[in-house]
C-alpha cells in the first residue's frame, strides 16, 4: 500500500543509533544516503529519516499533536517481541506502559512500546497466532 514514509528528526545520527539495530531485529536493511537513512525489507515500502533544519528542528515532536501518533511493526512471535523489548530496555530507551507489558492494549494483544530519541512512539506486536 505505501511506497515509503519519510520522517524529519532533530538529530539524524542519534536517530540512526536507535533505528538501525531496531530495524535490523525486524529484518530491515539500512541504506545510508547523502541526506538520510532508509530502512528497506524485501524491496518493499521503506522508512526514511532525514535531518530537520533550523526552526523546524526546534519545534519538536509530540505524538499527541496533529500528525503521526506512532509506527507499529509486526514481530515474528511473542518471543521476538520480548527480545526487542529486552534490547530497548538494556539500550536505555524509554519503554512505554512497562507495568502493563505485554498486554497494555488489552488481553490477547501482545505488544511492546517504546520511544525513539525524538519520542516517536514505536510498537512491535506479535501475530495473534504466535
Amino acid at each position: 500500500m505505501l511506497h515509503h514514509v519519510e520522517i524529519y528528526v532533530s538529530d539524524l545520527e542519534r536517530t540512526i543509533a536507535f533505528w538501525t539495530p531496531f530495524m535490523e531485529k525486524l529484518g530491515y536493511e539500512a541504506d545510508r544516503w547523502s541526506e538520510g537513512m532508509n530502512y528497506v525489507k524485501d524491496g518493499n515500502a521503506y522508512l526514511c529519516f532525514l535531518q530537520a533544519e533550523g526552526k523546524h528542528a526546534a519545534a519538536g515532536y509530540h505524538r499527541k499533536r496533529i500528525g503521526l501518533n506512532h509506527l507499529a511493526f509486526t514481530g515474528d512471535s511473542r518471543a521476538h517481541v520480548d527480545e526487542i523489548a529486552k534490547w530497548a530496555k538494556e539500550a536505555g530507551h524509554s519503554l512505554l506502559y512497562e507495568s502493563e507489558y505485554p498486554y497494555a492494549s488489552g488481553p490477547g494483544y501482545y505488544a511492546m512500546y517504546c520511544e525513539d530519541p525524538d519520542r516517536i512512539k514505536v510498537e512491535v506486536v506479535a501475530p495473534s497466532d504466535a
